[in-house]
């Protein structure tokens, strides 16, 4: 006999302060279209009925998230963020692992800053996952020329070729118990397909969407408010 089938589980890291954009509070708080960035991605997640639970990892000494998402149905905040993404991310694995998640299960990693996630991306990416053991990510197919600069930072030192090149979105979904292991091994990754790329395994691509981008800079910041005022 087959064992429970897999569930859904999904983990939004939201402990960093988001220097890079210069705004006087961490970006994830910033209003956009009426709500906080962190709504707008929690929100996004909560679309989709499958997800069972959406824990919203944040700094040990902040208390908005909870306060900003009192009373939402399978949400969760748990406050104990690392200064790093991969630290804030096994914090909410070890927490789902503790609390009835099973290695089998799957878990989406979001970004916070990701707010114009849409419902059809979250349904394509699950629809995928048939095609992998392992589990995957949405990504950009590279479209623009690529150059790498020289050592002065200003001047071109090469045109890279593009074909193959992907830009890493999120979610990206992976088995808890073969996620939680490729982080603990593998520190200094910027995003979980690394860990899980240096554990030995190949994670699916899955096309995204453009206006699914990570809002770091100011204009970041007011191209993603002009995209859900609209919606």
């Amino acid at each position: 006999m087959s064992g429970p089938a897999a569930r859904f589980f999904a983990v939004i890291p939201a402990a960093g302060a988001g220097t890079r954009l210069g705004a006087p509070q961490p970006k994830q708080y910033l209003a956009l279209g009426g709500r906080p960035m962190l709504r707008w991605s929690v929100d996004a997640l909560l679309a989709a009925p499958w997800i069972e639970r959406v824990l919203v990892v944040v700094a040990p000494d902040d208390g908005r998230a909870a306060a900003l998402l009192e009373g939402l149905a399978r949400v969760e905040v748990l406050a104990a963020g690392g200064a790093a993404r991969r630290d804030s991310v096994l914090a909410g694995l070890r927490a789902l692992a503790a609390t009835g998640a099973r290695d089998d299960d799957w878990v989406l990693v979001h970004d916070a800053a990701r707010p114009g996630l849409a419902p059809r991306l979250l349904e394509r990416l699950r629809d995928r996952l048939g095609e992998s053991a392992v589990g995957g990510l949405l990504a950009l197919p590279v479209s623009d020329t690529v150059k790498r600069a020289a050592g002065d930072g200003r001047s071109v030192a090469a045109t890279v070729e593009r074909e193959r090149l992907w830009l890493a979105q999120t979610p990206q979904v992976f088995r808890l118990g073969l996620l939680l292991d490729a982080l603990s091994a593998h520190a200094g990754v910027t995003d979980e397909a690394a860990a899980v790329e240096r554990a030995g395994h190949a994670p699916l691509l899955v096309e995204g969407a453009r206006a699914n981008f990570k809002v770091t800079t100011a204009e970041d910041l007011e191209l993603m408010r002009a995209l859900l005022e609209r919606r």
